[in-house]
């Protein structure tokens, strides 16, 4: 039996109580570790920080250029732990991308089961990081290990960003329309995967969704119509969305029926067998009184938590079909999921 197959035999869904951005402390709780009692420090270079809820911190070099810096890391979302890294790692340096800029360097974060877990298990998962940052131009150039009771991965990425196109999650104005630029419904997957209730032909499914680079987003920061920008990730797209209304004072408006997912049919499938996150819930719990009622359904797909997820993208009306043009020339079909109008009662309206 070689390295390969001995490191396989670990199904590292079977050694974390969560999955992927589904472990992320709910919104509600996470304001309330965030909140600062009125203290706030102040640093004339930075443009972006903890108080903008934005997807990175930006700080300002002085030459036209900023800093872009971020990290994240989870637990597995996949039983391969190859797959883990290569996951992990696009996640994280998604960031990067949500921002309009350039990823540099980043540095790896794992804790590891030593006691449950062979270390070559862990180097399984180091090469599938490496790999996403050889795909993202970068280098894997160091990092910090600890041992912790499941298996932890991610990384803090550095990257650079000309401040005339940084992308915040504020920005957008009452013309723009919405667009999103990957399916949803990984947390489903992920659920059903860890209830072993996930079929053979389904397995790659959302793995093949997650290893996607979001590098469209140094494209999309060049064009002046695109006035905000984030990625979708563990607070599912209506926690997404309502942070951009929030950042813009606008209120948005979606049609369900434009939403993309992996695959409706294999979406619905997983939901009729009781395929729900838990942070599903804990989302809806978070953000809920910001929307106009949604349908239980609706609630499923839009508050369903997302790795690696899509950029949500925020275009001026007038610009849409430059947008798209410039979208297909680079493998994306998109089309809008709503559009933003002024601020309402509720900060999502779902139609």
């Amino acid at each position: 039996m070689n390295n390969t197959e001995k490191t396989t035999q670990y199904k590292l869904t079977e050694y974390s109580h969560g999955a992927g951005c589904g472990c992320k402390i709910a919104p509600k709780v996470l304001d309330e570790i965030l909140k600062t009692d009125g203290v706030k420090q102040t640093f004339p270079n930075l443009l972006v920080g903890n108080h903008e809820r934005d997807d990175a911190a930006v700080f300002d070099l002085g030459d036209g250029t900023a800093v872009v810096s971020t990290t994240d890391f989870f637990m597995p979302i996949v039983d391969d732990a190859h797959d883990f890294g290569r996951i992990a790692s696009v996640n994280a340096i998604s960031d990067i991308y949500a921002m309009g800029g350039t990823p540099l360097v980043a540095i790896a974060i794992l804790g590891w089961p030593i006691d449950k877990i062979p270390a070559e298990v862990a180097n399984r998962v180091i090469e599938g990081s490496r790999a996403a940052c050889a795909e993202a131009g970068i280098a894997l150039a160091g990092g910090h290990s600890i041992d912790s009771p499941e298996p932890i991965f991610g990384l803090a990425v550095t990257g650079k960003v000309a401040i005339e196109h940084l992308k915040k999650n504020g920005g957008a104005t009452e013309s723009c329309q919405l667009f999103l630029t990957k399916g949803l419904g990984v947390g489903i997957l992920s659920t059903a995967q860890k209830k072993k209730i996930l079929l053979p032909e389904h397995t790659t499914m959302g793995r093949d969704n997650m290893v996607k680079l979001n590098k469209i987003g140094e494209v999309f920061a060049k064009m002046p119509a695109v006035k905000a920008m984030t990625d979708v990730t563990g607070f599912g797209l209506m926690g997404h969305l309502t942070e951009m209304c929030a950042a813009s004072n606008l209120t948005a408006v979606v049609d369900f029926s434009k939403v993309p997912y992996l695959d409706r049919e294999v979406i619905d499938y997983y939901i009729q067998k009781g395929s729900m996150p838990g942070g599903t819930k804990r989302n809806f719990a978070s953000y809920g009184h910001k929307l106009a009622p949604l349908t239980d359904y609706q609630r499923s797909i839009l508050c369903d938590p997302q790795t690696s997820g899509g950029l949500l993208v925020a275009v001026e009306g007038a610009e849409v079909e430059g947008f798209l043009d410039v979208a297909r020339e680079h493998g994306f079909d998109l089309e809008s999921i709503g559009k933003f109008e002024r601020a309402g009662e509720h900060l999502v309206k779902v139609v």
